[in-house]
């Protein structure tokens, strides 16, 4: 395989996995949130198996493979379990209308690209193009968790700010560390648990995960 068609490839992929991102932003249903939320972890892990195979660095091949069991399979069961068991159908709110929430996204597109042009011009990787989509990545994921009002909604835009670091690690260093990889999808699974406990109790308290409903609640003497 050329250079050329990995460098295409890879872009094209890169550009699957902001096309989610704006997806997550936009959707309104809880489950298809999670949809959206795996296809991305597919593309990530397709584009890290594309860089390793590209560069010879044979430790993306099992960091792919990471991604695709962790942000495919895993992570998604546990949320859709957590979705299922909390009885989570409705429409979520969002602080911002759709149109504006879009504007929004496509500014930080925009900022991201002009933020990352230096390291752009600078760097020789063959995923350097890719830098700008990995921050917008980050930057959209950021923007879904500050204007959804659902605590459950806000989780998996953390989440997605974390497909956003690790594709802006393989994109400018072609990946961390296998065990700072590993110690990260650790993470991120103890996370996920804790995270399903603490919405139970929550529900079980206040009988809702509406962030604003929480924020209205006030000590009395």
């Amino acid at each position: 395989m050329s250079t050329e068609l990995v460098i295409q490839l890879n872009t094209l992929l890169a550009a699957m996995i902001l096309l989610t991102s704006f997806a997550l932003l936009v959707q309104r249903r809880m489950f298809a949130i999670l949809h959206i939320f795996a296809w991305q972890g597919f593309f990530l892990g397709l584009s890290t198996a594309v860089i390793g195979f590209a560069t010879g660095e044979h430790h993306l091949y099992i960091s792919s493979l990471l991604t695709l069991v962790m942000k495919v399979i895993l992570l998604p069961y546990i949320l859709y379990t957590l979705i299922h068991k909390l009885k989570i159908h409705r429409e979520i709110e969002s602080v911002m209308n759709t149109p504006a929430t879009m504007l929004a996204g496509i500014g930080l597109v925009i900022f991201s690209y002009h933020l990352t042009a230096p390291v752009r011009q600078l760097s020789t990787l063959m995923t350097r193009s890719t830098l700008a989509v990995a921050l917008a990545t980050v930057m959209l994921g950021l923007l879904m968790m500050v204007t959804r009002r659902h605590a459950v909604s806000q989780i998996i835009g953390f989440l997605a700010m974390e497909n956003g670091l690790f594709f802006a690690a393989t994109s400018a260093t072609y990946g961390m560390p296998m065990v700072v990889e590993l110690g990260v999808a650790l993470d991120l699974l103890i996370a996920a648990f804790i995270f399903g406990i603490f919405f139970f109790h929550i529900n079980t308290t206040f009988d809702s995960l509406d962030v604003d409903q929480m924020a209205k609640l006030k000590e009395t003497d």
